[in-house]
């Protein structure tokens, strides 16, 4: 009787068998969304392609001291400090939006997905993101003249990022942006910038991260120089810290592409952080 029952349940365990690893080798190649190609969202400076999830509420603090270069007059940065105070809210899992403020700029800005990178499928994550930012540093006291529009700046960005591995995340920002009202005269409202940056995590909570503009059409008279920002970021649970040193004291889009002033060369560079709290 036992043979009789082996024989006959034998054939429905092969293909028990058969189905399972069916179904193991199918879900290995099925494309699955990439995620945390970076903690931040920012790099540094430049907007990384990690947005918001829907009903997210970011509260962050980004903050510049002064330049370390001033040495102990200017308490080696202490003084001449700029903070940026932001909220963050994804819309939804695809759309993001923020307001900022800070010493500098009023900010209004919109993130949203355009693809994510798949394991077996699309290769790189792609958004766009666009901000509107009022200059806050162009005062009708020093310039009689000024209306509210000169002090208007546009900026338009393509993000694109690939995870490499779960080490490594590389970004490129083609940007463009539009300035009413340049300082330089010989410089273009219109404006073209290449950004670039890296995420390097060698811990488990920790990250090296790395980010560059080149400015593209910057006039030759111009006092200002491409952003170059060096930085960590530490996870922390519901928090991201992020600690760096960076030549442009300016956190919004237009401030750091086109009006960074400080020099890596002459130790004129601003420690700075960001912390991010997630509700």
């Amino acid at each position: 009787m036992k043979k009789v029952l082996f024989l006959f349940l034998f054939p429905l365990s092969v293909m028990a068998q058969d189905d399972l690893l069916k179904e193991i080798d199918t879900d290995s190649t099925q494309n699955v969304k990439v995620e945390s190609a970076f903690k931040g969202l920012k790099i540094v400076n430049i907007e990384s392609t990690k947005l918001a999830a829907k009903g997210d509420l970011y509260f962050i603090v980004a903050h510049r001291f002064g330049s370390v270069k001033d040495g102990f007059e200017g308490f080696y940065g202490l003084d001449n400090a700029v903070t940026q105070l932001k909220f963050v809210y994804g819309i939804n899992n695809w759309f993001t939006v923020s307001t900022a403020r800070s010493e500098i700029a009023y900010d209004f800005s919109g993130k949203f997905l355009i693809q994510s990178q798949e394991s077996n499928g699309f290769p790189f994550a792609i958004a766009g993101f666009t901000s509107l930012a009022i200059n806050n540093t162009l005062k009708e006291s020093n310039y009689p003249e000024m209306k509210f529009d000169n002090r208007l700046i546009y900026v338009t960005q393509l993000l694109v990022s690939r995870k490499v591995n779960e080490k490594l995340s590389l970004e490129l920002a083609p940007t463009f942006f539009h300035e009413n009202f340049v300082l330089d005269d010989n410089q273009d409202n219109s404006q073209y910038a290449i950004g670039m940056g890296g995420r390097y995590k060698f811990a488990k909570r920790w990250s090296v991260n790395v980010d560059y503009a080149a400015h593209l059409n910057r006039s030759s008279s111009s006092p200002f120089r491409d952003p170059l920002s060096i930085g960590v970021d530490l996870e922390t649970g519901g928090h991201v810290f992020q600690m760096h040193f960076s030549n442009s004291q300016g956190m919004h889009e237009a401030g750091f592409l086109g009006n960074t002033t400080g020099d890596w060369g002459k130790g004129d560079i601003f420690f700075g952080f960001n912390l991010l709290r997630v509700f």
